[in-house]
């Protein structure tokens, strides 16, 4: 079984294949003799994308030499079996410009138009991440979380100074009062909510277009337990009450730093009082009326990225067709 594939089968932003390496983080002799090493690979990550090559129905991160890297924040990602050190660059280059370039250039036309670059753009995790293998996936949701915090985090909270980088990128520390700050992460639960027999309840939010639905879903609060904020949401958002929410599974959602917490959770009651500020259109399908209106186009579910998408396919007992 493959690195997130369980109750809810081959979660895609779940996986990976490199050992994420915490023990040479802080080795500053490790970490610059693996800098050095023209067979360690690095992912250049600008604004959540990075450089991906396509061919035949598969896809590949682009991944460079140290030396062809451009200038920029070095996070480090982890090191395989075989002790290939995996770090990532935030490049403030903008892709997709391809690599090697002269450090500081501006896309340089030329290098689009050889054979080596043609199947190669510019792509985000909800793009690529369902057809990158397991060692990508996990890099690229890695080099990502990781950008998004460093963008945000460059000013200690305690005192406004200017933070520095340390750790392999896992760590800023204030350099006027010596504090510490790591990478945050957001834990949000996510929930198909059931009636214990063949119905489902999905909702639409007031930013999504008609016809796109998918389950509820919200962040947890100070001071609450993952099952609480499972029965709390779900109150708030369509006003049903549920019981015995089973914990299904996880995978990190880094738009900016989510770790999505897949539920499901049975009603207690089934009277739908949408809260309109976050739920345009709430509904009980049952599972039949649920393939039909996906088959049809009346109604578009997530991506198959998404741990929604895999929360309403389990419930549901087979794959379905279509998505945003």
């Amino acid at each position: 079984m493959s690195q997130g594939e369980g109750l809810l089968g081959p979660l895609l932003l779940a996986r990976g294949g490199v050992d994420r390496s915490a023990v040479h983080r802080s080795d500053e002799a490790w970490l610059g003799a693996a800098w050095s090493d023209p067979a360690t690979r690095v992912l250049l990550v600008h604004d959540g994308n990075t450089m991906v090559r396509r061919h035949n129905g598969t896809a590949e991160l682009v991944l460079v030499s140290p030396h062809e890297a451009p200038d920029g924040e070095r996070y480090l990602l982890g090191v395989d079996p075989d002790g290939v050190a995996y770090f990532a660059v935030a490049t403030t280059v903008p892709l997709p410009a391809p690599v090697p370039l002269p450090k500081g250039a501006e896309v340089a036309e030329a290098v689009q138009d050889t054979p080596d670059w043609a199947d190669v753009a510019a792509e985000g995790l909800r793009k690529a991440g369902a057809v990158l293998g397991d060692r990508d996936a996990g890099l690229l949701v890695n080099a990502v979380a990781l950008e998004a915090w460093h963008a945000t985090h460059e000013h200690c909270p305690r005192c406004g100074a200017a933070t520095t980088v340390v750790a392999g990128g896992h760590m800023r520390v204030c350099p006027k009062d010596g504090s510490q700050h790591f990478p945050r992460v957001d834990p949000a639960v996510i929930m198909l909510v059931h009636d214990g027999g063949d119905r489902c309840l999905l909702a639409r939010g007031p930013q999504w277009p008609e016809g796109r639905f998918s389950v509820l879903a919200g962040f947890v609060e100070p001071g609450e337990s993952l099952e609480q904020a499972v029965a709390r949401e779900v109150l708030e958002e369509v006003g049903v009450t549920v019981r015995t929410p089973r914990y299904m599974g996880s995978q990190p959602w880094p738009f900016p730093r989510s770790l999505m917490l897949g539920f499901f959770a049975e009603a207690a009651s089934t009277e739908i009082t949408p809260d309109r500020d976050e739920i345009a259109e709430a509904m009980w399908l049952t599972r039949s009326e649920l393939g039909a209106a996906v088959e049809n186009g009346e109604l578009r579910l997530p991506p198959g990225v998404s741990i929604a998408r895999h929360l309403i396919e389990a419930w549901y007992g087979a794959p379905l067709s279509g998505d945003w």
